[in-house]
């Protein structure tokens, strides 16, 4: 016996802002929205909300009172078609903690950590994305087969609307820039 896989009619309908703005935080939740399309992402690992939730603590002690760093928000890159995104951490400007949505414009970092499935999303398609909007700064986590996370650090330059490569680091990440940090990601 097989079963036919019926996908809702909500899946087959184009979600506007304003649509999307009446919706529950439940609703929300585990989703992101792509030219107006949803897309559901699965649930992540428990080492992959580890490694994010790491990231996001050890960035907001470092980037000092003007910004903030949490995870699993939205980001809205576009209002027509919709096109929200939700990076695995975002570094905010402080001051739009009650702001929504969360515009490129109050965005100085965005993190995405690298799970099955996402890697060509989150390797090309994000970083695209985050560029022509006008993110600062992109990192992607690779989560290595030796367990030690790889991060890839991406700087936008503004007059080619790309972000160009910046270091890589195995384990331990030290920066300047966008704030002085250090963080040791090999206790993951």
């Amino acid at each position: 016996m097989t079963v036919e896989m019926v996908a809702p009619d909500w899946m087959h309908e184009l979600v506007t802002a304003e649509q999307y703005a009446t919706w529950t935080p439940e609703q929300c939740a585990g989703i992101e929205i792509v030219d107006g399309m949803i897309l559901v992402s699965p649930s992540a690992s428990k080492r992959h909300n580890r490694l994010a939730r790491l990231l996001a603590n050890s960035l907001d002690a470092a980037a000092g009172p003007d910004w903030n760093a949490d995870t699993d928000f939205d980001v809205r890159l576009h209002d027509v078609p919709l096109n929200n995104r939700r990076p695995d951490v975002t570094v905010y400007r402080a001051d739009t903690i009650d702001v929504a949505p969360t515009r490129p414009e109050h965005v100085l970092l965005v993190v995405e950590v690298v799970s099955p499935g996402s890697e060509t999303t989150d390797r090309i398609v994000k970083a695209e994305q985050y560029a022509r909007v006008g993110i600062q700064f992109y990192w992607r986590v690779e989560q290595a087969a030796t367990g030690v996370p790889i991060v890839y650090t991406y700087v936008l330059d503004p007059a080619a609307g790309r972000y160009r490569d910046g270091e890589v680091f195995t384990g331990t990440v030290k920066l300047t820039a966008p704030f002085p940090i250090e963080v040791d990601l090999s206790q993951i």
